[in-house]
């Protein structure tokens, strides 16, 4: 009986020692668990610290985007109204030079070459000055004498009068007409006329002014109206008086 009563206390004794050595050795293996846990956290913590990082940069960025986008519409509205501002007065000044030309008689707006230039122009271009009108012809003798007193009274005038020598012969080639009036020293304004200036003038004046030599002569007023036709050779003295009769009047 006591051989088999130590035998179950050394049987008891080991299971004992064994179950006290199993616990002990199974007890650390929590800590690493925690530690993957804590670990895990720390990771999330920092993939949800990275990403909210990223949605603020993209938030900054969309910002950016939006203000620099609102500043070029501002831009672009900018140039619009300006566009629009300038295309306005171009329509502006448009119309107030339709408007003044609408109450001109034809034949001021008619389109005239400078024999010596080449330039094109209009009576109606001088508007605002007032414009002397001879209409002569090269092979007229009573026009030279009467272009050599206008040239007398234009220098009495200087630059207050437009002088304008319209030649009545409408097949004449400008090279010829600056010729003639560089020969005779005559340095203002030469044209050939249009067959169709040339006819509403007639329809103007009457047939008078499409005879040389009678050198017909009248003056355009600032405002665009103008004198009665004159005819004959006349002084510089009195050349000089119609033509300040005409700015008075």
């Amino acid at each position: 009986m006591k051989k088999w009563s130590l035998i179950l206390i050394v049987i008891l004794t080991t299971l004992v020692l064994a179950a006290c050595n199993s616990a002990e050795t199974q007890e650390p293996v929590a800590e690493p668990v925690a530690a993957v846990e804590s670990n895990s956290a720390e990771g999330s913590a920092m993939a949800d610290d990275t990403m909210a990082e990223d949605d603020a940069m993209m938030e900054d960025d969309a910002m950016a985007d939006d203000e620099a986008m609102m500043e070029d519409d501002t831009h672009d509205d900018g140039m619009a109204e300006d566009e629009a501002m300038m295309d306005d007065e171009a329509a502006m000044d448009d119309e107030m030079a339709e408007s003044e030309l609408s109450g001109l008689p034809g034949w001021q707006t008619l389109v005239l070459t400078n024999a010596r230039t080449g330039e094109q122009f209009t009576l109606a271009d001088f508007n605002g000055q007032t414009v002397f009108v001879e209409p002569m012809a090269t092979w007229c003798t009573n026009c030279r004498s009467q272009l050599s007193n206008v040239r007398e009274a234009r220098a009495t005038l200087g630059d207050d009068t437009v002088f304008v020598a319209l030649s009545l012969e409408t097949t004449l080639e400008d090279a010829q007409l600056a010729a003639y009036a560089d020969q005779q020293g005559f340095d203002w304004l030469f044209a050939v006329m249009t067959d169709e200036m040339l006819q509403q003038l007639a329809d103007q004046f009457g047939r008078s002014i499409t005879s040389a030599p009678s050198t017909p002569h009248f003056v355009i007023r600032p405002d665009g109206s103008f004198t009665d036709l004159v005819t004959g050779i006349e002084s510089p003295q009195e050349i000089v008086e119609q033509i300040t009769n005409a700015m008075q009047g």
